[in-house]
């Protein structure tokens, strides 16, 4: 749902035309849509994730990248659905990377 709001907008979803936001920051999704309207987007995702295959990820991020947006993923060796911030995992600091590239685009 953030994907399709960042790229969208709330008014396709009935809400008022608020400001797109500077940038989608998300973990562990299925989505693979792409439709060229994308924010730039930062994503992470673990390996062992059974219900949002890091490759389909991996496949979305370079796809928005070939478009021209800025785009980064994070892949956690081993990690399940639902690693949360991290703490004490591989992804540990996952978060500050996100602020870090939210901050990056959020003038752009």
């Amino acid at each position: 749902m953030a994907a399709w709001l960042g790229g969208y907008g709330t008014a396709a979803f009935g809400e008022a035309d608020y400001p797109k936001p500077g940038a989608v920051i998300m973990q562990y999704t299925g989505l693979s849509e792409v439709t060229g309207v994308e924010p730039p987007t930062y994503a992470c995702v673990g390996t062992n994730d059974g219900i949002a295959y890091y490759g389909t990820m991996e496949e979305r991020i370079r796809r928005i990248q070939a478009q021209g947006t800025n785009a980064e993923i994070e892949v956690f060796d081993g990690l399940p659905h639902g690693f949360g911030l991290g703490e004490g995992t591989v992804a540990d600091g996952w978060f500050d990377n996100a602020v870090r590239f939210w901050e990056e685009n959020m003038t752009k």
